[in-house]
């Protein structure tokens, strides 16, 4: 039977790998980029920069945009007192500054972690989640919430988000700028062939970044529910929560594919496509794991 430090420390390993191979997508596509349009190292200096400025703007503005994106609005402790009160003692039970909470007013059963850090930290749930879970079950979900927070999965998935569109931006500039402009005028044989691995390169470098994001958001999904159970010694709680959450028909109104790695489940309803890409591990393998521990 694997404990929850079993299941962190084998995610903590898995993500790094994962992020070795985010900076070497990044890296080649740069690489790529300065050769095949003939700017040399000062391509490569450049993409790198595009890169690096992204991920500044990302840092600092991610969370407004989220909150912006899924409408959701600040809460008092006059309005949900229970949840401010189950928030202050897991916070100080995690040893994290509490987060700042919000509501989406939606009837589907979700929440979701953002901002750059735990002192800029948010919580958001749905009003569905605060009026169908039980106590435990709602401890379950904030406890998974605030592990996201303590385990800077926030900051993670910020830099693996950014990543995956800094190679998607510079892989479309690429193909772009090589279709029309014609690439790297420099002859020889060897030359085309960097040429033509450069184009593969743009075209494939997209789809393994949305790839090795879904997988990145997949490992650190495992690694809070086993974070979650650590912290409250009642797995069953996020488990009970779990099962809640899978059978829920509700649609929510305000998701999208740009947020949906965000949420404790794919908001999105997307069940029937491959694991590979989805940003969720299926939710009864997690079940299965929580109820192991």
């Amino acid at each position: 039977m694997a404990s929850f430090y079993d299941e962190i420390q084998s995610n903590q390993r898995r993500t790094y790998f994962l992020f070795a191979s985010f900076l070497l997508l990044l890296f080649l596509i740069a690489y790529a980029f300065g050769f095949v349009l003939g700017l040399g190292n000062f391509g490569f200096v450049f993409a790198v920069v595009i890169a690096v400025i992204l991920t500044l703007v990302m840092y600092h503005q991610s969370d407004k945009i989220v909150l912006s994106v899924t409408k959701a609005r600040p809460v008092t402790k006059e309005e949900f007192p229970y949840l401010y009160h189950s928030i202050e003692a897991l916070s100080l039970g995690a040893g994290i500054p509490q987060p700042r909470l919000y509501v989406m007013d939606e009837d589907a059963m979700n929440a979701f972690a953002t901002g750059r850090d735990p002192q800029h930290a948010i919580v958001v749930v749905t009003t569905g989640l605060l009026k169908r879970m039980n106590r435990l079950e709602l401890e379950g979900v904030l406890s998974h919430e605030l592990s996201h927070i303590r385990n800077y999965d926030i900051k993670v998935m910020m830099l693996a988000t950014v990543f995956a569109g800094s190679i998607i931006i510079l892989s479309d500039i690429l193909l772009r700028s090589t279709i029309w402009g014609g690439g790297n005028r420099r002859e020889g044989r060897g030359s085309v062939y960097v040429v033509i691995l450069g184009i593969a390169l743009a075209i494939l470098a997209p789809i393994f970044a949305q790839l090795i994001k879904m997988a990145v958001s997949r490992k650190r999904e495992f690694m809070a529910d086993a974070s979650a159970a650590q912290l409250t010694r009642y797995p069953a709680g996020l488990a009970g929560a779990l099962e809640k959450i899978e059978k829920d028909s509700v649609q929510m109104k305000n998701a999208s594919n740009a947020t949906s790695h965000l949420f404790i489940s794919n908001p999105l309803k997307r069940d029937n496509i491959s694991k590979w890409f989805s940003t969720h591990p299926p939710i009864q393998e997690r079940i299965q794991r929580l109820k192991a521990m």
